[in-house]
């Protein structure tokens, strides 16, 4: 899927990116920069900064007044994703090595926090009207983000987690950067605290459609999606499929579950057995169900900011890349 809008807000992010870090080579700083750059170089949607552009542009104002703000973003998001990688002894990003693979765990964690500080630097760039609001919302952000980490990482060595606590889990992990890369951009293009309500609300339930159909293409998604099928199954993570299976799929399907808790042996089987069960159970309708809920309400929040409709159908059109991508 593509758009005019898309190539052209993701190529303006990526210059001012490339012109941003640019200040600080890779060259130097004893190589604490030289991480930085790699990983911003292995690409990406830049879907948070091409947000926060669009909310900036849909409020009536220029690009320029909300990049600031939509490099922060990108950067913060960058930045968790260099330290996940650490935590989830991931060895590939993008197809590439990840930073703690290709330098050292010390090296990433470091780079990592120079990341974190980057963002708060691209964000001092905002005009003086827009900083404050913006900054309590990031700052607001990134500890929620970390506390979502913080509750996936528990959820590792608990049985008893529920649907509602992996939402809720889901929401600070991943959807509250989507609705503040939205709200900054609003913010900075000078929208009320009640607008930016709305911006947030929007961008929340985007982000929660974003990690169901994460969770979607890691257990039902072909092998063209460019990852490992099945990785969530084979870690035993809890999932929204994996607990919906255990909360509705019956004794049969928690029989199921248990049985290959800790199983490594079996791969395939393992895989199979538990996509079985999930299936069975209504996991994969009710996920796909929900995902199209999220969605509709974010979509009309649309209505309530009285969006035209060019803005319209391309906050559709951006709905629809998160339900409909294969990666």
């Amino acid at each position: 899927m593509t758009h005019p809008n898309l190539n052209r807000l993701k190529s303006e992010a990526n210059a001012a990116l490339t012109a941003f870090l640019n200040r600080w080579p890779a060259d130097k700083g004893d190589g604490l920069y030289a991480p930085v750059h790699y990983l911003m170089q292995l690409g990406g949607k830049r879907l948070r900064a091409v947000l926060a552009l669009s909310a900036a542009e849909a409020e009536g104002h220029s690009l320029s007044v909300a990049m600031p703000a939509a490099l922060g973003v990108e950067l913060f998001h960058n930045f968790t994703l260099m330290h996940d990688d650490i935590m989830d002894e991931a060895p590939k990003r993008r197809g590439q090595d990840t930073v703690h693979t290709k330098w050292d765990e010390s090296t990433a964690i470091l780079s990592g926090d120079a990341m974190y500080t980057l963002a708060h630097i691209a964000f001092l760039e905002l005009n003086a009207e827009a900083l404050p609001r913006a900054l309590e919302l990031f700052n607001q952000t990134a500890l929620e983000v970390c506390l979502g980490q913080q509750s996936d990482m528990a959820f590792e060595t608990r049985q008893d987690v529920s649907v509602e606590e992996y939402l809720e889990m889901i929401r600070l992990k991943t959807s509250v950067l989507v609705a503040a890369s939205l709200g900054v951009g609003a913010i900075a293009a000078g929208a009320t605290p009640e607008r930016t309500a709305i911006w947030v609300e929007m961008g929340e339930q985007l982000g929660l459609a974003f990690q169901m159909q994460d969770d979607l293409l890691d257990t039902f998604g072909g092998e063209a999606v460019g990852k490992q099928i099945g990785g969530d199954i084979l870690a035993d993570k809890k999932t929204f499929l994996r607990l919906y299976t255990a909360e509705n799929g019956g004794e049969e399907a928690r029989r199921a579950l248990a049985s290959w808790d800790g199983n490594r042996s079996d791969a395939t089987g393992k895989i199979e057995a538990i996509r079985s069960a999930m299936q069975s159970a209504g996991a994969e309708v009710a996920a796909k169900q929900l995902m199209n809920e999220q969605v509709d309400r974010a979509m009309a929040c649309m209505d309530r900011l009285q969006l035209s409709d060019e803005h319209r159908e391309w906050f559709g059109f951006l709905a629809g890349l998160v339900t409909q991508r294969k990666s």
